[in-house]
Parts: C-alpha cells; sequence; structure tokens
C-alpha cells in the first residue's frame, strides 16, 4: 500500500500527481448494515467517540479494502467506527442511509456522496449540526465547509488507461479504432474525473481511437457484464474496452471470457480487486490501475479526530498518485498492491 507520506497535499485545490507509479442502524438489515467497535486502550480526542462512515456500495471490494484502513485508525484512535452503506451505488439508496445516520449524531462523518448534488443537502444537513465531515473518494459540488477531500489521481488514471489501451492494441497514426467505456455512475466525481483524462489522453495523443460507446452500472458487475456483452454484439470490430472501476472490470472480464475474446479486445480496468488482479497473467486484463483506499480512508479518520480534538487540518485536498499493474509488474508487487479483503 503507498503510505501516507506518498501523498500530495494543497489548501488551494487539488494536486495532479504524476508518475508512471498513482448506521442504517437497526433499521438496516444485518447485510447492509455493520458497527464495529475500536480497542478502548487508545487516549486522545477520539477516544470513546463514534464516527461513521458512510459509503458506496458495500459488496465492492474497494469499499471493503476502505474499511480495514478505516478500522485500523478508528482503533488506534480509541473510536467507535459505523461503517454504513447499501447494495447500490445510487443517491436514491444513499440519502436515507446517510438520514438515518445523522439521526444518531455521531462525533464526526467520513462521506462517499455517489452524486455530488444529490448529497451536497446530507453533506451540509451533517456540517450544521456540528459534526465534521470529510468526502473521500468522491466529493460533494461544494467542499467548502468539509474538514477535507481525499481521493486518488483520477484524471491521471484515466490518462494512463488510454496509453495502456493504444499500447495493447498496437496503435497506429492514420487507423481507426474503437473502444467502449463501462462506468458505475454519471454523475460520481471519480468516474468523471477517469473518463476526462482517459479522453483527453485519446484526443491528444491517440486520435485514431474513438469511445463509440459508454454504459452505466451502478456497482453491479452484472449490470456490467450485460453492458459488454450488447456492445460485443453492437460492435463486433470492437479493439478496446475502458472498466473505470473494480465492478465494471469485473463483469467485463467475466463477459470476454465466456466468447473467448482475451486478447483480442484490449481490457484495461480500474481497482485492484484480488479476483482481477490474477487475470492479467491470463491476459485477460491488459493493464490495471490501482488506488489506495486503505490510505485514504486512515487519513480521513486522522482528520476527524484532529478536528474533533480542536486542531485545524490546514491541507484540506488530497490525491494519492496511482498505480499501473499490468502482465511486467512483478509477483511482489502484484501483492502489494492488490487490495486488501
Amino acid at each position: 500500500m503507498f503510505g501516507i507520506s506518498n501523498m500530495k497535499r494543497s489548501t488551494a485545490g487539488l494536486i495532479a500527481v504524476a508518475g508512471a507509479t498513482t448506521l442504517l442502524l437497526a433499521a438496516c438489515s444485518s447485510s447492509d448494515s455493520e458497527t464495529t467497535d475500536s480497542a478502548t486502550s487508545a487516549t486522545g480526542a477520539c477516544q470513546g467517540k463514534t464516527i461513521a462512515f458512510v459509503m458506496g456500495a458495500v459488496a465492492d471490494p474497494f469499499f471493503n479494502a476502505m474499511k480495514v484502513g478505516a478500522q485500523e485508525e478508528a482503533t488506534a484512535q480509541g473510536a467507535t467506527l459505523v461503517w454504513q452503506g447499501d447494495k447500490e451505488y445510487s443517491p436514491a439508496t444513499q440519502i436515507p442511509v446517510l438520514d438515518q445516520v445523522l439521526a444518531t449524531n455521531p462525533a464526526g462523518l467520513v462521506l462517499i456522496p455517489t452524486d455530488p448534488t444529490a448529497l451536497q443537502a446530507g453533506n451540509d444537513k451533517a456540517i450544521a449540526a456540528g459534526i465534521p465531515v470529510v468526502n473521500v473518494d468522491t466529493r460533494v459540488g461544494d467542499i467548502s465547509k468539509t474538514v477535507a477531500f481525499i481521493t486518488g489521481d483520477n484524471t491521471d488514471g484515466g490518462s494512463k488507461a488510454a496509453d495502456a489501451i493504444a499500447t495493447a492494441i498496437g496503435y497506429e497514426d492514420g487507423k481507426s479504432y474503437k473502444v467502449v467505456v463501462g462506468l458505475t455512475s454519471k454523475t460520481a466525481t471519480t468516474n468523471v474525473a477517469r473518463l476526462e483524462g482517459f479522453e483527453a489522453a485519446l484526443k491528444a495523443n491517440y486520435p485514431g481511437i474513438k469511445v463509440v460507446d459508454v454504459a452505466y452500472s451502478e456497482s453491479n458487475s452484472a449490470k456490467a457484464n450485460t453492458n459488454v456483452n450488447n456492445w460485443l454484439t453492437k460492435y463486433p470490430d470492437l479493439n478496446g474496452i475502458f472498466a473505470i472501476d473494480g465492478t465494471n472490470g469485473t463483469g467485463a472480464a467475466a463477459a470476454l471470457q465466456a466468447k473467448g475474446l482475451t486478447g483480442k479486445v484490449a481490457l484495461v480496468g480500474y481497482d485492484a480487486y484480488p479476483d482481477n488482479v490474477k487475470l492479467i497473467k491470463d491476459g485477460v486484463f491488459t493493464a490495471l490501475i490501482a488506488q489506495d483506499p486503505g490510505a485514504e480512508a486512515k487519513l480521513a479518520i486522522q482528520d476527524i479526530c484532529t478536528t474533533i480534538g480542536g486542531g485545524t487540518v490546514t491541507e484540506r485536498e488530497v490525491v494519492i498518485p496511482n498505480v499501473v499493474l499490468d502482465a511486467n509488474t512483478t509477483e511482489a508487487d502484484l501483492k502489494k498492491y492488490t487490495y486488501v479483503a
């Protein structure tokens, strides 16, 4: 995993980090809700406090890896971590979760908003109630009153995905190529930035590659699989797929394998899910763009506790570099960057 020393922080805005290596409480069912008590031996501002972490989709390995980091830091701070999400990555399902979390008046809130506009009111409601809020991974539109915003370098990740696809398809100037993009959400800030980075890199460096279609999966690999199967029928001459997050990567990989198209359609994915990392050596994935969800979560908890203790988080926006994993990556590095379950 990346160390926090590798992060770049800024009070003015997001920094582009270059480099080839980047509850519901009782109201919820047990499958959608989990409360984890920390150790009580730690001392400090967060000792005995409850920190709520409202994320996107409970089954997503990216968020599960984030939970590991959040729990480790909450334990170290002597806090109780309350982890909440829903089965789908959707503002329609996330808003009721957030509302019920806020009704319990936690000492702090870490929020992964599934939509920058729809979750703004809930984000601001928490702040108005005196609850410090950190946005992680994605953000609401106005973060001026949040403690911090912590994310991966999404624009850079999209650019690296374009490079990987161009290399895999043997790009040549003057020729035309077709690619598609699988996203979870049309508005989630991570998805938007990755697509922008991808399209900008294609325009600047690989003008013969055209994005002919996009589709959305709501962090559901089965929906992503259906989207890819539809594309393979609609575009029999498809050259590449950019799966903009891990669930889209899982769905796309299954579709290509089922149709015997491994190595024939370039697949570049996001997120180092354990099962997807294994498929790099099998040639299913050309590359995976790995993030560091655990470090993002740890820093979020630290910032919440700093604020609870009366301190000020002066470096409010953080971008963590990506790492590109491909067939040339050593086994040691593949293991190092694979998301912890």
